[in-house]
């Protein structure tokens, strides 16, 4: 293809695709928007605090130690049983975000008060306005209870308040567009790069891969943008205000270190929820078992999906066995090859020879084909009911078949190696 007929081809994407994805994306958040702005500029106000949450609640509703444990199985009991039974899968599945949400905060407000990080029960008007938020209910991110009140409280409009949300709602357009009108064209069309029948099916895979990443960064961006927006999502260093919520870090994930890391910058967020209460709370029955318990908690949370649950329990091998390998290296080599990056006054004698830097970059090579092989499932072809209803377990199958398991056996392989080098 000439420059030409690329140009032409490119004009018609930002004319046919581009212009109707912007817009479709403001039609379906402006009113997020403007209610995240009301209920920002109700807590300013000031006023009793009961009205204040009563605030959050409305807006919220408007738009759509043993006691955490427990209530933790009650939940996934509850998101189970409405999958399997009380609404139907098509509804489901596009509140089922909004219910992943609120099953995080109901769920870590109760092992707060367990550990005593929340002193008092909340009001029945607390508890709603914190699981109801505007800034958070539709798309998250999960915020802390002790965020949510010292939202309440109704910090001053800045603006960098203004402009960090802006930020983030522009950079969330950003993404939907490479998500719907770049990725999935990359190859050749954007990058000039032709292949073989073999190369082909990676190439492709890798565009899908890229346009589902977007798609989550499309989400994470939005709900910085309306969760900033609505007043939450600052740090505070006596004086100082800082509109700094982070939810997703794209180059971590792009251009990735690790298999860790890209976990980690996937969402933020949600990765400090399953490490707080999952994580740590699993410990006791060994590293690998905690990452399995955590990995499966976050697979319930989502639903029952087959593809995601695949997704997610063959991250938890990956990460794992990434991990301990990394880790093994690095002590026979006494190099910064760990999975994630070393501090300034480690042990290691080797830091940034050429050597430590090449195996750092076949560790992200390795990463960048592990996701390829994870995302190439997000692609159902021209069956929209598939997307809508979820992917069938026989679609997951398919598509790894197609690319002969080559992660699976690549994490097999890397296990092994780990073991006879133990």
């Amino acid at each position: 293809m000439d420059m030409s007929s690329r140009l032409a081809v490119w004009q018609e994407l930002a004319e046919s695709c581009g212009l109707t994805t912007v817009q479709q994306g403001l039609e379906h958040v402006w009113r997020l928007v403007l209610l995240c702005l009301i209920c920002r500029l109700c807590f300013r106000l000031g006023g009793v605090s009961t009205v204040k949450h009563v605030t959050s609640v409305l807006t919220g509703i408007r738009h759509s130690s043993s006691s955490g444990l427990f209530l933790s199985v009650v939940i996934l009991i509850y998101l189970l049983t409405g999958e399997l039974h009380l609404i139907d899968m098509v509804t489901w599945h596009k509140i089922r975000g909004s219910q992943m949400v609120v099953a995080m905060k109901a769920i870590s407000l109760a092992f707060d008060l367990d550990r005593g990080t929340v002193g008092t029960l909340p009001s029945p008007a607390e508890f709603l306005g914190y699981v109801l938020f505007v800034g958070t209910v539709v798309f998250g991110p999960w915020i802390s209870f002790t965020s949510y009140n010292n939202t309440v409280e109704g910090r001053k409009l800045s603006w960098s308040w203004l402009r960090s949300s802006s930020l983030s709602l522009v950079k969330s357009q950003i993404c939907l567009l490479v998500s719907t009108c770049i990725a999935p064209y990359l190859f050749p069309l954007f990058i000039p790069i032709y292949g073989n029948t073999f190369t082909q099916k990676w190439l492709r895979a890798y565009e899908i891969a890229v346009s589902f990443h977007f798609s989550n960064y499309f989400v994470g961006h939005l709900s910085e943008g309306t969760c900033m927006l609505a007043g939450a999502g600052f740090t505070e260093e006596k004086e100082n205000i800082r509109w700094d919520l982070s939810v997703v870090k794209p180059l971590s994930v792009e251009m990735p270190r690790s298999m860790v890391l890209v976990v980690t910058s996937w969402n933020i967020p949600m990765s400090r929820w399953l490490k707080k209460y999952v994580f740590k709370s699993a410990m006791k029955l060994g590293t690998f078992a905690a990452i399995l318990v955590t990995y499966m908690a976050s697979a319930l949370l989502h639903g029952l999906s087959f593809h995601l649950g695949a997704v997610l329990l063959s991250l938890g091998f990956i990460t794992y066995v990434e991990h301990v390998l990394r880790k093994k290296l690095a002590t026979i080599f006494s190099a910064c090859i760990l999975s994630r990056p070393c501090t300034s006054d480690c042990s290691h004698q080797h830091k940034k020879e050429y050597w430590v830097m090449l195996l750092n970059l076949v560790f992200s090579f390795l990463a960048i084909f592990h996701l390829t092989y994870l995302g190439s499932m997000f692609d159902s072809g021209n069956d929209e009911q598939e997307v809508e209803e979820g992917y069938a377990a026989i679609h997951t199958i398919q598509r790894w078949s197609e690319l002969n398991w080559a992660s699976h056996w690549v994490v097999f392989v890397s296990w092994v190696f780990y073991r006879l080098i133990q």
